[in-house]
């Protein structure tokens, strides 16, 4: 499909999978190199950015996140805004204050959270990238239900300018395709140092040497509580990985049974700071009235267009930073985190990657979901937070198809600051995996 055509059928694509919040009305795609969309918490100066929720409704950024800005140095056109959970508090994408994403492979199941619309647009749409966002699994979790690659690179390597926080310690910026090589081409893109993020000041040189990789170890912590399809997925998956020439070995990192409850304690602590600025005076919506003294009018403001899921994670991160609750909570959190970190450099040490499934079930259905509790989903992502947390650089590839045909993702995690040897696993397991493209039409 041609740049053109990509565009002339944008609306009535979108109007099947819902994946775009905001969209180009430019047909025309002018002396564009390449087409990419973007998360919605990534600020575009051209597109409205709401970051899934109703509460920014009508903010219009007058200026670009340093990833756009430089996707379209490169020679990008953006073609829409993709849709979210809310500030990225989910799992399936099914929080957001505006259209749920629909997976490409069924469109009664969910794509995943928090970049579903970003991984769904990856997948319908041919050579398109897109950009996500991650801080607990929210890249992975949504490659590995729509069948595509995703990577969230180290911690600081891509800028976080111009995006809109969930947790400022966790979020990173990355890429999602149907391509391998797209992910070491445009993580090339979007890397690099910006003085107007200085945790981006402190990295070494991105290497594209072309590092293979030799040996990955299984936690047997990763491999637990798998539904049967992903089980007997990924098992094949390792028997590929021998037949590559890759050693693989079962090993113990028991703080990976921690990196949970730690991750929603800093996330939501984080998180809870963050959306503190959101009071209907200074972006979006700005319809209260304005008679009230501050606290009503903000209290109102909040309470009508914040979700369930926002006010959840505010009330629990604000408890476990109130005096007397940080010390057993939030510093506890961060203890574990260093915990986690420490464990994954020393199977580092002697492996290339540590290796497990990315979800430990497909991509479920939008009824399935609307039963589970918010407890159920919080699990869910147990596999992709401890990568998260310690700020590693990750990425899912898929690995096969489940007996409902459904899209089945690993993940590899590598040491800080070693993507290249993400980027050449995918180049070559996309030479020896056989992917199965959803159907796709308006």
């Amino acid at each position: 499909m041609s740049m053109k055509s990509t565009l002339e059928t944008l609306e009535s694509v979108n109007s099947k999978y819902g994946m775009f919040h905001a969209k180009t009305s430019d047909t025309d795609p002018g002396d564009a190199k390449f087409l990419f969309s973007a998360k919605d918490n990534l600020t575009s100066k051209d597109m409205e950015t709401c970051a899934g929720s109703r509460i920014l409704e009508g903010y219009f950024p007058a200026f670009d996140a340093t990833a756009i800005a430089r996707m379209r140095e490169a020679g990008g056109k953006l073609i829409g805004k993709t849709n979210m959970d809310e500030f990225g508090f989910g799992t399936f994408s099914t929080n957001s204050g505006f259209e749920i994403p629909r997976n490409p492979y069924d469109l009664e199941r969910a794509c995943g959270g928090s970049s579903g619309g970003s991984a769904c647009a990856a997948a319908v749409f041919e050579d398109h990238v897109s950009l996500g966002v991650s801080t607990g699994g929210s890249i992975c979790c949504p490659a590995s239900f729509c069948g595509v690659y995703g990577i969230a690179p180290t911690y600081g390597r891509v800028s976080r300018y111009g995006l809109i926080d969930y947790g400022n310690s966790l979020d990173k910026i990355g890429v999602l395709s149907t391509k391998a090589g797209d992910l070491r081409k445009y993580i090339n893109v979007i890397a690099g140092r910006d003085e107007r993020d200085p945790t981006s000041c402190v990295q070494p040189e991105l290497r594209n040497e072309g590092r293979k990789m030799r040996s990955v170890a299984v936690p047997k912590e990763g491999v637990e509580g798998l539904s049967k399809d992903v089980e007997a997925a990924f098992n094949s998956a390792l028997d590929e990985l021998r037949r590559m020439g890759i050693d693989v070995e079962m090993v113990d990192m028991p703080s990976l049974k921690y990196a949970m409850p730690a991750y929603y304690v800093l996330a939501t602590s984080e998180a809870s700071t963050n959306l503190a600025r959101y009071v209907g005076m200074r972006y979006g919506r700005q319809d209260g009235d304005y008679t009230q003294k501050f606290d009503e009018f903000f209290s109102g403001v909040r309470s009508r267009y914040f979700g369930d899921e926002a006010k959840r994670r505010i009330l629990l991160g604000t408890f476990t930073r109130m005096a007397g609750y940080s010390d057993r909570y939030y510093s506890k959190a961060r203890e574990i985190r260093q915990v986690v970190i420490q464990d994954y450099k020393g199977v580092l040490k002697d492996h290339d990657a540590v290796l497990a499934p990315t979800m430990p079930f497909t991509a479920p259905r939008f009824d399935d979901i609307s039963k589970m509790s918010a407890l159920d989903n919080y699990k869910a992502d147990y596999l992709t937070v401890p990568a998260n947390i310690a700020g590693t650089p990750h990425m899912s590839v898929p690995c096969g198809y489940g007996s409902d045909g459904m899209p089945i993702g690993m993940q590899f995690v590598a040491d800080h600051w070693d993507e290249d040897v993400l980027f050449t696993m995918a180049e070559d397991w996309e030479k020896e995996f056989d992917m199965k493209k959803p159907e796709v039409g308006a």
